[in-house]
């Protein structure tokens, strides 16, 4: 069964060449122009993955995505103005997965896409069903589902691949170049903060351990950490 793709950007000749090259690969792809058109299709649960530009005019990418995170969990691509460092950082801020800069190629795109989909989508590494439990997280990767003492967490699909990443590595820190291959799917690029932003989503989501400090740890110069209590 094809995935089917949402694309969201008011660039129509672009978005016309990106959806000439998906579904050459295979994709089935939507394409929408606004912001409000975006969110109402985002809200129908058809897709595996949206598309969103930044710049558009009445409603931007950062307001879209909002309200879209109001009601979705969806993967969420941004297309971002290359140097935008504000727009990512707060895009990824409000649950993007990943984003791409402007001017990219199809092929550049595609790929991404096929990274976030392949961990979204993918079964968990022990392809068991068993949960996995460290301290008061509970996941259930198999359902891709989380719990910290006993209430639902709502993790992004990068979020939850992160985690999953970390917590099968409790109590032993791991790079950022580790959660970047294994969480979403691509090496990490030089001065990306993308890993930095989503661990920060993270530590605001999860509970505390007993003495009170996050589960969450920054080990300086190796990387983050989830520790077992």
């Amino acid at each position: 069964m094809k995935s089917k793709v949402l694309l969201i950007d008011d660039d129509i000749e672009l978005v016309g060449m990106f959806k000439e090259y998906l579904e050459q690969e295979g994709f089935d792809v939507k394409m929408v122009h606004d912001g409000e058109a975006g969110t109402a299709e985002a809200f129908t649960g058809l897709y595996a993955i949206a598309i969103l530009d930044v710049m558009m005019p009445r409603m931007n990418g950062l307001e879209t995505l909002r309200r879209i995170r109001t009601n979705s969990q969806l993967p969420i691509l941004m297309l971002t103005g290359r140097g935008d460092d504000t727009d990512r950082i707060v895009g990824l801020e409000l649950g993007a997965d990943d984003y791409v800069a402007k001017p990219c190629t199809p092929r550049e795109l595609t790929a991404r896409i096929r990274a976030i989909l392949r961990r979204s989508q993918s079964a968990p590494l022990d392809n068991g069903a068993a949960a996995l439990t460290v301290g008061q997280l509970t996941m259930w990767p198999e359902q891709r589902r989380a719990a910290w003492a006993g209430n639902k967490l709502e993790l992004t699909s990068t979020e939850f691949n992160l985690l999953e990443v970390l917590a099968r590595n409790a109590g032993r820190p791991v790079s950022k170049n580790a959660l970047s291959e294994q969480g979403l799917g691509r090496p990490l690029a030089r001065f990306d903060r993308n890993i930095d932003v989503h661990l920060s989503s993270l530590r605001h989501k999860l509970g505390t351990i007993a003495d009170g400090r996050s589960c969450l740890q920054t080990v300086y110069r190796l990387g983050y950490q989830l520790i077992k209590e």
